[in-house]
């Protein structure tokens, strides 16, 4: 890590680490608004099939959570698939690639060489795969600790401190990246890989080659590479995020 961070500042300097945020700045709103909207549209799903079937009172067991978490990593993934894709070509082009201008190049580069579902959406099958079951741990893990904190100390959802929020949702940041990182890293390798205009250039012939070539080449490390940055950043990211989630929730219940 401090190794790939020494390389990109002495070649591309401290906007480097900023590379390919431009369209993930834009997609980021979309993405979370669709993850806890579809987890909340769940939730209420379940609590009604739940009232009528005569669970009303019980709240949502774990499967629940867990399936509701994943309906968010679906939906999330429409968007987040693309975006992710233009991001990852982007911030791993040399510094002196002058293949993509920026994301509008990249994303019309792409549709132009490999079409809307075969290059835009690479890897698509893998990123619902790591959406489905990361944000069902993700929220899983959130929605529980949530539920504990209210039921130990008897006090109600908006009773909750900030800090509590911020702490529950770095510890949903940290079961969603540590049961999902694997699918992730198969996905990066993907988006990176040659298109498929480029044959001569393309690693992998799809997720089961890439897996094996991956296992052969590198071991079981190979799935884990890049894990320690993304732990690092997690619960900054996601503590933030249910923080303002719970805020804004409070608000428009007020």
């Amino acid at each position: 890590m401090s190794h790939a961070a020494v390389q990109i500042f002495r070649t591309e300097g401290f906007l480097g680490f900023y590379k390919g945020t431009a369209l993930p700045l834009i997609g980021i709103g979309a993405c979370v608004s669709i993850q806890f909207g579809c987890l909340e549209a769940a939730k209420r799903a379940f609590k009604t099939r739940n009232e009528a079937g005569g669970r009303g009172g019980t709240g949502l067991s774990l499967s629940q959570l867990y399936l509701s978490g994943a309906a968010a990593g679906l939906g999330n993934s429409l968007i987040s698939g693309p975006v992710e894709h233009i991001r990852i070509r982007l911030q791993t082009a040399s510094a002196s690639s002058d293949a993509f201008k920026g994301p509008l190049d990249a994303l019309s580069s792409i549709i132009r060489s490999d079409g809307i579902l075969r290059g835009l959406y690479c890897g698509q099958l893998i990123t619902i795969a790591r959406e489905f079951h990361g944000y069902g741990m993700y929220f899983l893990g959130y929605e529980w600790l949530v539920e504990r904190h209210m039921k130990n100390q008897e006090c109600t959802r908006a009773e909750i401190g900030m800090e509590w929020a911020i702490l529950y949702g770095a510890g949903a940041g940290y079961s969603m990246w540590l049961s999902s990182y694997p699918l992730d890293q198969i996905k990066t390798r993907l988006q990176t890989d040659g298109l498929r205009s480029q044959p001569r250039k393309r690693k992998y012939l799809g997720i089961w080659d890439c897996v094996r070539k991956v296992y052969v080449g590198e071991g079981v490390r190979g799935f884990l590479r890049g894990l320690t940055p993304t732990l690092i950043r997690s619960p900054l990211v996601n503590g933030a995020t249910f923080a303002a989630f719970e805020t804004t929730m409070r608000i428009l219940n007020s």
